[in-house]
């Protein structure tokens, strides 16, 4: 009974940290937007005024962005996680990154992110657009057609009711279901696994998170 309810208190305690995180963001993205349009005002008037006029996107930007490259290794802990050591990329950029591990535990990324959300999909992802959401704090299930059809629909149901988490195919992936987040990852055996909890209760928006609390939802979807 009081394992239950330490259970119960810690997921009302994670799921309340996720909620004041997101309006967090919320508020920061709407200070941005406001900020961004001032700016752009008082930008284009004095192009106008001087007689040019300049656009340069911030796509134009990743497309010439440099690939800052990842590296290091696995450090693997008594409790199965596998820890990167090393540096992990965090530029946004246009062109094709190629990770050294699958799925990767992070890098440079795509500037638009998987919804994340409790999102099941259907289809492989782009990497580029996972890593993104990693970054945003988001636990990623990939499982090969090896994993038992059983599994499968156990691991999404639990994905599907877990904020910050999003689940996809990976037939490139070493083990059938393997659980990632930035800078972390492990394999587990089953959906029934006790390593699945302890993996979301940790990294769920856990510490490793480079954004806490930016957004899972108004990215992409399949």
């Amino acid at each position: 009974m009081g394992s239950a309810k330490a259970k119960n208190s810690n997921s009302a305690a994670r799921k309340a940290r996720i909620e004041e995180m997101q309006r967090a963001e919320r508020a920061r993205e709407r200070r941005t937007r406001i900020l961004t349009i001032g700016a752009s005002v008082v930008v284009v008037a004095g192009l106008i005024v001087g007689g040019v006029f300049v656009v340069k996107s911030q796509s134009d930007k990743d497309d010439t962005a440099s690939d800052s490259k990842t590296s290091g290794h696995f450090v693997t802990g008594k409790d199965g996680v596998k820890t990167w050591k090393g540096t992990l990329g965090r530029t946004h950029v246009a062109k094709t990154v190629k990770y050294p591990t699958e799925p990767p535990v992070g890098g440079n990324h795509n500037q638009v992110w998987m919804n994340c959300n409790g999102d099941v999909y259907a289809k492989a992802l782009n990497n580029m657009n996972a890593v993104h959401s990693l970054e945003h704090g988001a636990v990623w299930v990939t499982y090969t057609s090896k994993a038992s059809k059983a599994d499968v629909d156990a691991l999404a149901a639990k994905v599907k009711k877990t904020p910050y988490t999003l689940m996809s195919p990976d037939d490139k992936q070493p083990a059938p279901i393997m659980l990632t987040a930035w800078g972390k990852q492990r394999t587990v055996t089953s959906a029934s696994d006790p390593n699945v909890d302890k993996f979301f209760a940790e990294f769920v928006q856990g510490k490793q998170t480079p954004e806490p609390g930016a957004a899972c939802t108004n990215g992409l979807s399949q």
